[in-house]
């Protein structure tokens, strides 16, 4: 596609929802719409374009990102197609991090579930404008109020509806304009546009309730359309749209679409509400950016005449290319081979071929301009979060945040002649994913990998396997376990040794508080007075941070502590780094003895969704799992359950589940937070410790 679009005329989107609300289908109604593709993919017989991985089409679901641009009436779409599965967060946070606008997807029968509410979270946490789509009208129990009203009282949204549902489950067959007065009849044939129909009896009557209730809702946030409404002055289409841009861009109102993605129902509409509603870079206030030392703020505006400035959000390793960085630019222009500079490492790369991204599909472009979202080869040293601009004038932009890993297996390459190459492959997926991490213990010379779930590493091991020719053994999931103190403690840390010439001498008195639960590390320099030079504190720092990560009393890395420096001493002649880095530990080592420790478990938030009948033996199943009830939601005959249920009592659930309900319960969770591990099983996990 053309890079010559007007920037006013692009629209960076996600489509972003619960696993199973339909993402993929409507990304593929939208590329059959547009004419970028031929023929409509499907999730279901493995032919969807977005779901490119082999594992995605044998699982059905979406597991990486895939981006991809199409047109729409004179506008460029890039849209980037999420996935739903809390296992692959990652994915969706990085993706918001760098787009403009959203397209939530909401399954009709279900409403909002549980990866819904957290997707929203991520989505308010970047700024990022929405619009609702409430997909799956047609299937049996699809019920378009309910949804419409679990949207404002979960995700407390001002939810505006531009269409109502005309019909019913199997009887859905269009809907009311809210804008026009009319009625849109969808056809069977997937490509034939809507017929119109005139309002009358009680689709008038709903019609009018609903328009009125939308331009209240307008008024209470938006000066022109008040004043016309308090005037009794008619308000044309026109104007309501223009409110409507207005107030979705700003976040405070979401407008809500309806329609069956499969059947092709409803594309027309959100793709004309995409262009009408969602914002260009244009419509967004300057990003903000710092200098390299993150000390005066910068802000950027969206033009090709500023100095080029991008941000890597995604870095993926292809077994024939190498390594392609996708960037989002968010100001000036750059071409293939011009040298630009990685402010997060202060060195200079040369950017290689450029793209635009079509799922796995690549079109090479000679020039990347402002608002593009692209992909480009030969950047070595770049990682995911890494801001890129012109060498003349460099800016930083704020990094990207993940979650950390709750859960690790040991892996072990099945042929020994492989451990090398398993090495290096485990390297670059957890280049890629910044969730999954590597980690070699060092007593028992096992190679670790930890990420957000079992099926996130169940994965990572298949494309170790498919993708890079390297097959592993595995060991038995472990929880990712934490420590915290619970007490403040002054501890001292002294590391001085003498050998006959230049000696050692670091010595260090440090305060060690707990922080509030989440809150990570903390390190603060309250030395007066020149007691420890300036060029010893970064060692200190560096030492607490490494006996930290050590652990206490179970080897588990210690969190959510707060760590002063307020005095010590030093040597003119035998003091140096390693000497107070050394001190630093000590004094950590010696205070986590005095501080209390106790254990941290990862609980994860659960919504298993079971027929009636069933209720009582899930309930009973998740009581003996350390499970904590947080409510139970009737819906026909099913019951929503949700609960907090530690990780470690989590395995084999899935299999219990479906034995207990025949198979028709299914269940997500997502990570929630680290809670105190009760005492009687923190005594078995140092003891399972200690003999390991």
């Amino acid at each position: 596609m053309s890079q010559d679009f007007p920037l006013g005329k692009a629209r960076n989107i996600g489509i972003i929802a619960h696993i199973d609300a339909g993402k993929t289908t409507v990304t593929e109604r939208i590329l059959f719409r547009t004419g970028s593709t031929y023929k409509v993919g499907g999730v279901d017989d493995g032919t969807a374009v977005m779901d490119w991985m082999s594992q995605e089409r044998e699982r059905g679901i979406t597991i990486t990102s895939a981006a991809i641009t199409c047109p729409w009436k004179g506008h460029r779409i890039n849209i980037i197609d999420t996935p739903g599965h809390v296992d692959f967060t990652a994915e969706v946070e990085r993706s918001l991090r760098v787009l403009d606008g959203g397209v939530v997807v909401f399954d009709g029968v279900a409403g909002v579930e549980a990866q819904s509410e957290n997707v929203w979270r991520q989505a308010d946490r970047y700024h990022v404008a929405r619009i609702c789509y409430v997909n799956k009208m047609d299937r049996v129990g699809a019920d378009f109020y309910r949804t419409m009203s679990m949207i404002e009282s979960r995700l407390h949204a001002k939810a505006l509806p531009l269409y109502l549902p005309v019909g019913s489950e199997s009887a859905f067959r269009g809907v009311i304009d809210l804008l026009e007065n009319k009625i849109l009849v969808f056809p069977e044939e997937l490509d034939a546009p809507a017929t119109e129909e005139p309002l009358s009896g009680e689709y008038l009557l709903s019609a009018d309730k609903y328009r009125q209730s939308l331009v209240e809702k307008l008024a209470e946030d938006d000066e022109q359309i008040m004043e016309m409404y308090v005037n009794e002055t008619d308000i044309s289409p026109e104007q309501i749209r223009a409110a409507i841009r207005r107030l979705t861009i700003s976040g405070k109102i979401t407008p809500v679409l309806c329609g069956s993605a499969l059947k092709g129902k409803g594309t027309r509409m959100l793709l004309d509400a995409i262009v009408e509603y969602l914002p260009s870079p244009l419509d967004l206030p300057p990003v903000r950016a710092t200098d390299v030392r993150g000390e005066k703020e910068i802000l950027i505006e969206a033009d090709d005449s500023e100095p080029f400035s991008a941000l890597v959000f995604k870095a993926v390793s292809d077994p024939f290319m190498g390594k392609l960085s996708y960037l989002r630019v968010y100001s000036g222009k750059a071409r293939a081979g011009e040298q630009v500079l990685n402010c997060n490492t202060g060195r200079k790369e040369r950017l290689g071929k450029l793209y635009l991204m079509h799922s796995n599909h690549r079109e090479e472009v000679d020039e990347i301009n402002t608002g593009s979202i692209v992909a480009t080869l030969g950047l070595k040293g770049t990682v995911t979060g890494d801001t890129l601009s012109c060498p003349k004038h460099p800016v930083m932009f704020e990094s990207i945040r993940f979650p950390d890993p709750v859960l690790s297996m040991a892996v072990e390459p099945k042929k020994k002649v492989d451990r090398d190459k398993a090495d290096d492959v485990l390297i670059k997926l957890a280049a890629e994913d910044p969730t999954f991490k590597i980690y070699n213990n060092q007593e028992t010379g096992q190679t670790l990998i930890s990420g957000m779930g079992e099926l996130h590493l169940e994965v990572m091991v298949e494309r170790m396997r498919r993708e890079f020719g390297v097959e592993v053994n595995v060991g038995k999931p472990q929880v990712a376990y934490k420590e915290a103190i619970t007490v403040p403690v002054d501890v001292e840390g002294r590391f001085i040794r003498q050998s006959g010439g230049r000696g050692q001498y670091g010595h260090v008195m440090i305060k060690m508080e707990p922080g509030e639960r989440g809150s990570g590390f903390h390190f603060a320099n309250k030395v007066r007075g020149g007691a420890i030079p300036k060029e010893y504190i970064s060692p200190v720092e560096t030492g607490v941070k490494e006996a930290l990560a050590d652990g206490g009393m179970a080897g588990c890395p210690v969190v959510d502590v707060n760590v002063t420096l307020y005095d010590g001493s030093f040597h003119e002649v035998d003091s140096s780094d390693f000497a107070f880095k050394m001190a630093g530990v000590m004094a950590v080592r010696k205070g986590l003895g005095k501080a209390r420790p106790v254990i941290l478990e990862p609980i994860m938030k659960m919504e298993i969704v079971v027929p009636n009948q069933f209720l009582g033996e899930v309930i009973g199943d998740l009581n003996a799992r350390r499970g904590i009830m947080s409510g139970v939601e009737a819906h026909d005959e099913f019951q929503v359950v949700r609960c907090l249920v530690p990780i470690a009592e989590t395995f084999g659930f899935a299999g219990e589940l479906r034995s207990i309900s025949q198979g028709r319960a299914t269940y997500v969770m997502q990570f929630s937070s680290y809670e105190q591990l009760p005492s009687n099983l923190m005594e078995e996990l140092i003891t399972g410790k200690r003999k390991g």
